[in-house]
């Protein structure tokens, strides 16, 4: 299982990784590869952070890893 602190970590990690890709992103014509890194980037986001709120909460089946 992973920890809190891990999670928090992870998080702060895909930030920095989404503020990345989306500095990379061009303001016309966006390639399909950047983009698709970026809603993967932004679904993993948004899974931690409720893995976060359900750890917080003290719920037992937050899906993750051990």
């Amino acid at each position: 299982m992973k920890s809190l602190t891990q999670m928090e970590a992870r998080l702060k990690e895909l930030e920095a990784a989404i503020n990345e890709t989306e500095a990379r992103l061009p303001a016309h014509s966006v390639k399909p590869p950047v983009m698709m890194d970026l809603l993967a980037l932004e679904d993993e986001y948004e899974t931690l952070i409720q893995q976060i709120r359900s750890y917080k909460a003290g719920g037992s089946d937050a899906g993750f890893d051990e």
